[in-house]
């Protein structure tokens, strides 16, 4: 059972909200929620797991208890790392609502597999839908397209690009910049983009806990040269907050944005903070 540091007020915040447009919560990490006009609540990999100190030490409170969720339509997972595929985080969701669980083959595998989510929550086969580059799934109101990332540390990731009415969000997972980013910036109008911003920093060897030089997230630079080549309206940087030794600032950005054409602005965020798409 997890345990939340602020009650169910965000979700419940979530419940009453009657968006004009797209309304977004930040749930910290590389965790959002989306609620449209018409109600349909997406989740896009919420994580309250506590890491694996001293390893990698959350910095950041737990926002909700997923057994307090009572409204969901979809949870999409961009890949299959802990922090995005997490049976005690996305599992209860599922069961209390119903919802589909959308993700790549690595990712549900995590689920059914390693974790095996049907046998330990109250969770259906066919919540289940496996999803890869170039597919489409209309989910309610949202159009959500399929797209790649370039995530080195992971076997399969994805991006989703999510179109509604009211404008359209891109969430890049954990990916770095990208060849095909381009092509994704041409082929839809993205007013507003997540993409994972960190630093350096001596983490323990997963194997062996010595301290290793690493880089999990995008710098300054990168996050940039791949908000540019999304042509992103609107740039939030995601991930800055979570991990000891990889946390950032982010409004350092807007030094090295400002001589772009994009991202033409930057939203800054922070864990439960709410932001629009308005048509």
């Amino acid at each position: 059972m997890i345990q939340s540091d602020w009650g169910d007020w965000l979700v419940r915040d979530v419940e009453d909200a009657s968006p004009n447009g797209v309304s977004i919560w930040y749930l910290g990490c590389n965790g959002f929620i989306l609620k449209g006009s018409d109600e349909t609540t997406i989740y896009i990999d919420p994580y309250v797991g506590l890491g694996d100190p001293p390893r990698t030490v959350r910095m950041i409170p737990v926002p909700f208890d997923p057994e307090d969720v009572d409204e969901a339509d979809a949870v999409l997972a961009t890949h299959e790392h802990t922090d995005h595929v997490h049976g005690p985080s996305q599992a209860p969701i599922l069961a209390n609502t119903g919802a589909t669980f959308y993700a790549p083959d690595d990712s549900l595998a995590v689920a059914r597999e390693e974790e095996s989510w049907t046998d330990e929550w109250d969770v259906d086969e066919e919540q289940f839908s496996e999803v890869s580059e170039g597919d489409t799934v209309e989910v309610g109101e949202f159009t959500i397209h399929v797209e790649v990332a370039n995530d080195p540390d992971a076997s399969h990731p994805v991006s989703y690009v999510i179109e509604h009415d009211a404008g359209t969000f891109f969430h890049g997972g954990d990916t770095k910049p990208s060849d095909e980013f381009d092509r994704i910036g041409t082929a839809y109008d993205i007013d507003l983009g997540v993409l994972a911003f960190g630093t350096v920093g001596q983490i323990p060897d997963k194997e062996t806990r010595e301290p290793k030089r690493t880089r999990w997230y995008n710098d300054e630079n990168q996050i940039v040269e791949a908000a540019a080549a999304l042509e992103l309206d609107r740039l939030a940087p995601s991930h800055w907050d979570m991990w000891k030794g990889l946390t950032s600032d982010p409004t350092v950005l807007h030094h090295h944005a400002q001589s772009f054409e994009y991202p033409q602005r930057l939203d800054i965020i922070e864990i439960g903070d709410r932001i629009e798409l308005e048509p």
